[in-house]
């Protein structure tokens, strides 16, 4: 009767206070702006965060560092087609890649389709990559399945550079990260805006087309970097943990208010609301804000590697990246059990799916039980990564339905009488299997990092 009282008390109490979870985003994303880990403007956000959750009433905040392997920042790239027109060409450079020499590049476009097969010798030009729009995860997934299929191509042909065109509509420009792991790739790469990446593929048919291409990225080796973390105590069961994760870095073309301005706001907001309801949950609730998600879960694999000894301990972990589509429920990460607490928030649609791709993925290596939440993400393709990422485009009564939702499953959690146990690395391994990750492992770079055990050497 006590734990029911409590529980009922707990969500009781916590409304949100929608001007702090709203005031918080648009602060974050138009006075910071957007965040590369390692830079100035990531390091502007980690101290802000800490301060938020400071002014929330949390016990402790700490920042905890760890390297970073490369910062990676853009100074400036152009391109121009230089024959059988001259025109200027709308470009991004791609996150991870390595600059042009000072003067640029100049080359006869070399046609790769939309993986380099087939590719013939090409040294000195420069590769054009054709790309879908993007509609749906499945696209979004794909643009990054293929990268490792365009290098090696790239490689075998000789080409100079690559140019790829945006799987955005019209002029909009993006950031694609061309590694996975937080590696540089050793050749220049671009966006290409859609517009003049469909005018550079109708002259193509007609003919030779050269272009001019120059990048001047800046490249920095192990930058120290930081995850946020807040915690509040928990009673009775204090050595057990509920995690409530989002990643607060960003590229840099927008300022970052989808992915994942929204849902960093999210959990200092809730992490607010718990501390305002004056009940304290049985089991120690952490937030934490990553940074290095953009990179290929820098800051959370990091997190994993530090924290490795508290991993049998904790009794859930939520990770929220998909902006502020309407939560329809959570991944279950492979692990049918969660379900009822999944469900403790009035969604539904819990889908047994492992994903490989946000905070939630050492997680899930360690075997600790964790769910991401599924939102509609309709309204996140349009803005991934993109110029249009800004404050504008969240949608702040959704957001709030959210927060609330996702509230109330970590209270479940935090206050639950039983917790599920660690998963052994056997069952991680049938799990990989079973949902179909370890293609993906592999074309991400994790595979052999999971498979030699040195992941979080």
């Amino acid at each position: 009767m006590r734990k029911i009282a409590l529980l009922l008390l707990f969500c009781a109490g916590t409304t949100l206070r929608a001007g702090d979870l709203i005031s918080d985003t648009q602060e974050l994303t138009d006075q910071i702006g957007g965040r590369p880990t390692g830079s100035a403007a990531c390091a502007r956000a980690e101290q802000w965060a800490a301060a938020k959750m400071r002014e929330a009433g949390v016990d402790s905040v700490k920042l905890e560092p760890y390297t970073l392997p490369n910062l990676w920042i853009d100074r400036g790239a152009t391109a121009s087609a230089v024959a059988p027109e001259a025109f200027p060409i709308r470009v991004a450079a791609a996150p991870l890649t390595v600059a042009t020499p000072a003067g640029g590049i100049e080359g006869e476009l070399v046609d790769f389709g939309e993986n380099g097969a087939n590719v013939p010798e090409a040294k000195g030009k420069i590769a054009f990559v054709h790309t879908p729009l993007m509609k749906s995860l499945d696209d979004l997934f794909g643009d990054y399945m293929r990268i490792n299929a365009l290098l090696d191509a790239a490689k075998k042909s000789g080409v100079a550079a690559m140019l790829i065109e945006s799987s955005q509509a019209r002029s909009l420009l993006y950031r694609h990260p061309m590694s996975l792991d937080g590696s540089i790739t050793p050749l220049p790469v671009a966006i290409v805006a859609r517009d003049h990446a469909e005018r550079l593929v109708r002259l193509m048919a007609k003919g030779a087309v050269r272009v001019r291409f120059a990048a001047a990225n800046e490249v920095k080796p192990n930058v120290v970097a930081h995850n946020v973390v807040g915690e509040i105590r928990g009673t009775d069961k204090a050595g057990e943990l509920v995690l409530f994760g989002a990643h607060l870095d960003s590229w840099d073309l927008g300022t970052g208010a989808l992915d994942n301005g929204i849902n960093s706001a999210t959990v200092i907001d809730v992490a607010r609301s718990i501390k305002a309801s004056g009940v304290r949950p049985r089991r120690t609730m952490r937030f934490i804000l990553f940074t290095g998600e953009e990179q290929g879960m820098i800051g959370s694999r990091a997190y994993v590697r530090e924290h490795m000894s508290e991993m049998p301990n904790v009794a859930l972990m939520m990770t929220a990246d998909i902006g502020s589509g309407k939560a329809l429920g959570y991944f279950l990460n492979g692990r049918e059990e969660l379900r009822k607490g999944a469900e403790a928030g009035g969604l539904k649609e819990n889908a047994p799916d492992a994903l490989d791709g946000t905070d939630n993925f050492d997680f899930i290596l360690a075997g600790v039980p964790n769910l991401v939440v599924n939102q509609d993400p309709s309204p996140y393709f349009a803005e991934y990564h993109a110029e249009s990422d800004t404050f504008d485009k969240v949608d702040q009564p959704q957001a709030r339905e959210n927060a609330a939702a996702e509230l109330k499953v970590l209270t479940y959690f935090a206050n639950a009488d039983e917790k599920l146990p660690q998963q052994s690395r056997a069952e991680v391994g049938k799990l990989l299997v079973d949902r179909q990750l370890v293609d993906q492992m592999k074309a991400f770079a994790q595979w052999d990092g999971w498979e030699k055990g040195t992941r979080w050497k």
